[in-house]
């Protein structure tokens, strides 16, 4: 046999000597495909295995990857042209783009968090006192200006003008205290205007005709005045009433005298859906049209209860100063008014 022809023993890929054998073709990993040219022999084999080969490849990824962290943007940018270039090959598809997805979204978080190691802000509301918040990377800038931390909403009325109405007063309830024992059989028998029944109540009633109220007097010497329309009026009537006792020989004094409950009401002039009202606010509010026409409304702040009617009418009491009553209904008409009835 022709010594030429011979088929030397198989090493690696290729022969010592560097050269293609008939029987054996070998070709290169690295050879383009396609280009129609005669595949070429493999050079100097020793020096360039498979595992070099690898080595090198992964060395050449992780230079890319350094210069794609550097350019965030870069990786999402060919994130779809990466995706829509490849061939519509069944597994390969979802094998291929869950790579290329994968690598794209590394490549973006990692330049998120840049060279510089902070944290990146995503929202301007989360950046800390006293600093300054940056944009996202190749995003235009936000603030220039310190912003505080992000503190959490509270519920609050709709915003909306001022309602242009006044709930007008219509009683005062206030006590005082006469500091001494009373009769009150004495009181009942010796007083014009006023009735005693300790069977059905143990108090002298007493009424006056201006200002126009009623006095509830008990023998430990406590007075109740109700039916006032202001707080001057209540003192007033208050003082009346003692002057009355006072005359009938007790020794009567004015102490302590307090305001413990005011009501107002006003007429929002449209009717009201009560139904949705407490649909929507039922953690405030009660509505039992079987027992009571009016949706008790129980306000938080201030401390005020509503008593608010189909009709349009409102009843505000619990009210301890006059500026609770307008500050109750300000807040409360806003919502009546998303509540107003089109037909």
């Amino acid at each position: 046999m022709d010594q030429n022809n011979s088929i030397p023993p198989f090493q690696g890929l290729a022969s010592p000597q560097g050269a293609m054998t008939p029987g054996m073709p070998m070709f290169s990993p690295m050879m383009p495909y396609g280009s129609g040219l005669t595949p070429q022999p493999v050079q100097n084999t020793n020096s360039l295995s498979i595992l070099e080969e690898q080595q090198r490849q992964q060395q050449q990824q992780q230079q890319q990857q350094q210069q794609q962290a550097q350019q965030p943007n870069a990786g999402r940018r060919t994130l779809v042209a990466d995706v829509v270039s490849i061939s519509l090959e069944g597994i390969h598809i979802k094998c291929i783009a869950g790579f290329v997805l994968k690598r794209s979204l590394n490549l973006w978080s990692s330049g998120l968090a840049g060279t510089s190691g902070q944290t990146p802000q995503l929202y301007h509301s989360q950046a800390l006192a006293g600093s300054t918040t940056t944009a996202l990377p190749g995003g235009p800038g936000l603030y220039n200006t310190p912003i505080g931390p992000m503190t959490p909403l509270t519920p609050a009325t709709p915003a909306s003008e001022s309602s242009g109405i006044v709930p007008t007063l219509q009683n005062i309830v206030s006590t005082v205290n006469l500091g001494c024992k009373l009769d009150l059989k004495t009181i009942a028998l010796r007083a014009r205007n006023a009735e005693y029944n300790p069977k059905r109540f143990a108090a002298v009633i007493m009424r006056i005709r201006e200002p126009r109220t009623t006095a509830l007097i008990f023998s430990s010497g406590k007075m109740v005045c109700t039916g006032a329309k202001s707080e001057e009026e209540s003192r007033l009537a208050a003082r009346k009433y003692a002057r009355v006792v006072q005359k009938l020989g007790f020794p009567a004094k004015f102490l302590d005298f307090k305001i413990q409950n005011m009501v107002g009401s006003c007429d929002v002039k449209f009717p009201i859906r009560l139904e949705g009202l407490v649909l929507t606010h039922q953690q405030f509010s009660s509505y039992e049209p079987e027992l009571f026409p009016g949706l008790i409304y129980r306000m938080i702040k201030p401390r005020i209860v509503l008593l608010i009617f189909v009709s349009g009418k409102v009843v505000l009491t619990g009210a301890k100063v006059r500026a609770e009553i307008y500050e109750a209904f300000e807040n409360i008409y806003p919502i009546l008014k998303g509540f107003r009835k089109t037909t």
